[in-house]
């Protein structure tokens, strides 16, 4: 059986024209989010539908059902994770090769980057947004196969991220693995989130300097923040609370 796992709905809406051969799982979480705490699946589930504050059955028919999927895969079944290189999609592709890297089953697994980007572009860390069917199947042409290590090292990422050990992700960055490049940048921009007491993280100063210099609509604030710090790859959601927290202090 063949799997293209997707980073949500928007990626989803053009996959369909590459005519790749396979079923779709489509992944609806922002991992890089809120609480990830939980001790097994059915926990972690928990915790994220009471952190997004959505019903039990509303999450796990949009979410859980999604990874189910992956937990029934049959034997000699091979995932393809169309993930991008910034925080928001490693740390989705983190969590998910936890799960595929404990699956008792023969499987072959590959991340598919968005390998028709060049790195020194403004648009390198912005994904698969605005790929084309062209785009889309060079990116599956070049993709990346995950070997075990590879796998339990994605799962060790996972582990590290979850437990909020910041000094482990530190490590497992300088280690390096080659099926994760730009891993370095993107713990860094991680760790950076958690500067300390009294200081702002770097997601805030960001924001709060764009604030400084007159521009006040959120959407614009959003706009420039996207052009500083596309490597976070955050969201509406994520930066509107950010906007929120800092302009209610000002």
């Amino acid at each position: 059986m063949i799997y293209h796992i997707l980073n949500g709905d928007a990626l989803a809406c053009s996959f369909a024209d590459t005519k790749l051969e396979g079923d779709v799982i489509v992944f609806r979480e922002a991992l890089v989010d809120g609480d990830v705490a939980g001790n097994s699946l059915q926990e972690f589930w928990q915790t994220r539908a009471e952190y997004l504050q959505v019903e039990s059955n509303e999450y796990y028919t949009s979410v859980v059902n999604e990874i189910e999927k992956i937990l029934k895969a049959p034997g000699n079944s091979e995932f393809n994770l169309w993930f991008e290189y910034d925080l928001f999609c490693q740390v989705n592709l983190w969590f998910l090769l936890s799960i595929i890297q404990n699956l008792g089953i023969e499987k072959q697994v590959f991340a598919v980057y968005t390998s028709f980007l060049d790195k020194n572009s403004k648009q390198f860390w912005n994904g698969f947004g605005r790929a084309n069917t062209g785009e889309l199947l060079q990116s599956f042409s070049q993709r990346v196969y995950l070997n075990d290590d590879a796998l339990r090292f994605g799962a060790q990422l996972w582990k590290a991220y979850q437990q909020g050990q910041n000094e482990a992700l530190i490590q497992l960055a300088a280690k390096g693995n080659p099926a994760f490049p730009y891993l370095r940048e993107v713990v860094d921009a991680h760790v950076e989130r958690f500067p300390g007491a009294g200081k702002l993280g770097r997601p805030e100063r960001v924001l709060s300097e764009i604030l400084d210099n007159g521009i006040m609509d959120n959407w614009e604030v959003f706009v420039e923040f996207w052009k500083r710090e596309s490597i976070y790859g955050f969201g509406d959601n994520q930066l509107q609370k950010l906007y929120d927290s800092l302009t209610q202090n000002r």
